[in-house]
């Protein structure tokens, strides 16, 4: 059989969204745990992810009976100030992500930092990742608004 080389093929990406949230700190970190998690969803349907919130905890999604997708594994932690993640994310590619959630708090605003890094075999769908992206944030931001009543 013959094998077939491809040279310049590894790409990379990066995200950066900076947004300030109308709660504390400790609010939209919670959020952003649940929106990831259990309350994760696409726009067409509801995507409930587990997040195991500890160093070394797993982010994956349980399709029941043994199935499922493995997404990363949380490289550090400090609640309610700092989230990373590192895994292939939803990439079905030889790649690598490195997600990162940096919240800082003034006079009741939290100010967000998102970073999505990926590296690899990354083609046009996955480089398209900040739609989905876009959306999430959209709902962290309105979720932890309502839950401290702004």
């Amino acid at each position: 059989m013959a094998a077939t080389v491809k040279e310049g093929v590894l790409q990379a990406f990066e995200i950066i969204k900076e947004e300030e949230i109308a709660a504390p700190i400790e609010i939209v970190f919670e959020t952003i745990l649940e929106q990831m998690g259990p309350l994760n969803s696409t726009p067409e349907k509801p995507m409930p992810m587990v997040l195991e919130a500890r160093p070394g905890g797993r982010w994956y999604r349980d399709l029941g009976n043994g199935a499922g997708h493995f997404w990363g594994t949380v490289q550090a932690i400090r609640p309610p100030s700092l989230l990373e993640i590192s895994g292939p994310l939803f990439m079905s590619n030889p790649a690598v992500s490195n997600l990162q959630y940096r919240l800082t708090e003034a006079n009741g605003i939290t100010r967000m930092l998102f970073v999505h890094r990926a590296m690899g075999w990354v083609g046009e769908q996955e480089r398209a990742a900040d739609g989905g992206w876009n959306q999430l944030i959209g709902r962290i931001r309105t979720v932890a608004a309502a839950r401290a009543g702004r």
